[in-house]
């Protein structure tokens, strides 16, 4: 199962984009996307930068993610058929 993470453009070079994901940045390609700008947030599947998504609709589903993880008291310790869920966009982004 995929989830989904809106994740902010920092850097463009050359149809490569350089992306703020709940505090890891990682490069990805962003040739599927037309008009990408630095300060976009997209949606990232596969090292593809696959929807931009509106800076509102960004900051809820981050809200909702940290909610979710709230809820579900998931730990650090997480054994291997669970899933550790940590930091979704915190209030200092």
């Amino acid at each position: 199962m995929c989830l989904a993470i809106p994740a902010k453009i920092m850097s463009i070079e050359d149809n490569m984009g350089t992306i703020d994901m709940a505090g890891v940045q990682k490069k990805v390609s962003l040739i599927l996307l037309e008009d990408a700008k630095v300060g976009d947030y997209i949606i990232v599947h596969a090292g593809f930068g696959i929807h931009k998504i509106d800076e509102e609709v960004a900051m809820e589903s981050l809200r909702i993610l940290r909610e979710a993880a709230h809820l579900l008291d998931v730990e650090d310790t997480a054994g291997p058929d669970e899933v550790t869920i940590t930091g979704f966009g915190t209030d200092e982004d």
